[in-house]
């Protein structure tokens, strides 16, 4: 049950794109979205315009969420405005938690060229302090559509995929989306003296997305179960989305070590960089805000 959003904004255009998704994940799920700005105090901001010592930054602050506010065209969503004076990321994160927010959204930023792979600093610190929930879409790259038709869930069976198993069966429950369960045999990560042994390992995987389908089955959601073999667990996760007509991806922030590791938090940061579609985030239970 998502009834609080975050939506962290700068302002950016790309920041707009991501917000009106928002909005209509907020519409079906009746739920009150935060617009927050957060006024970097690492920077010098206060000024004289007029007479008047005023702070640039939270003026500035003021007009984004504003213009967001004025964007939430439903009546049944409603947008609640607020600029705070703080370090970005530790801001959003301790907003989120004082706040009782389900679920943060908010955009990436890459560069052209071979900076395009870069995660912009302040979404990537965010993903690693949030205790709740993270989506994130590249507005430039990434096709965002709502109602979702098919969700795909990477799992390994760690306790964190389960988690990101139950958020994503909530949110395709609510779409009336189909829950792919996909697990990677990455034979990247098993190494080529291993390769010998990938049938076992598939067999593993065969297991571990029978029990994922049935979690999500549970919520009365479509499922379908698939096993890849890849070279890497993020390139897997792009072959799937592509031939599948996938609409958002969830996985755990962590995994399983060794060989059986799959959904460390390496991973759901090069999907997170990388996915054509919006990419959910979820943090297993022991996660604290930093």
């Amino acid at each position: 049950m998502i009834d609080r959003i975050l939506f962290p904004t700068d302002g950016s255009d790309g920041a707009i794109e991501v917000f009106d998704h928002v909005l209509d994940l907020a519409a079906d799920h009746a739920a009150t979205v935060h617009a927050l700005n957060v006024a970097d105090t690492t920077h010098d901001s206060v000024t004289r315009i007029g007479g008047e010592v005023v702070d640039v930054l939270e003026r500035e602050g003021e007009s984004f969420v504003g213009d967001l506010a004025d964007r939430a065209a439903d009546p049944d969503v409603s947008v609640v405005t607020d600029v705070v004076q703080g370090g970005v990321d530790e801001t959003i994160a301790s907003y989120a938690a004082d706040r009782d927010i389900d679920l943060i959204a908010m955009s990436t930023r890459g560069r052209t060229g071979l900076d395009h792979l870069l995660l912009g600093s302040t979404t990537e610190r965010v993903l690693r302090r949030s205790s709740v929930p993270v989506l994130t879409a590249r507005p430039a790259d990434a096709t965002m559509r709502y109602p979702y038709r098919n969700v795909l869930v990477a799992t390994d069976g760690s306790d964190h995929a389960d988690a990101a198993v139950e958020r994503a069966a909530s949110l395709a429950a609510t779409a009336g989306a189909t829950v792919h369960a996909l697990s990677i045999v990455d034979i990247g990560a098993v190494g080529s003296e291993a390769y010998s042994g990938v049938g076992a390992l598939v067999d593993s995987a065969e297991e571990t997305v029978a029990t994922a389908a049935d979690a999500a089955a549970s919520e009365g959601v479509e499922t379908v179960e698939a096993v890849e073999v890849a070279a890497s667990a993020p390139g897997g996760i792009r072959s799937y989305i592509a031939d599948h007509d996938i609409d958002l991806v969830a996985l755990g922030t962590r995994g399983r070590t060794g060989v059986e590791r799959f959904l460390l938090g390496s991973v759901a940061e090069r999907t997170v960089r990388t996915a054509p579609v919006p990419v959910l985030t979820v943090p297993g239970s022991d996660r604290v805000p930093e």
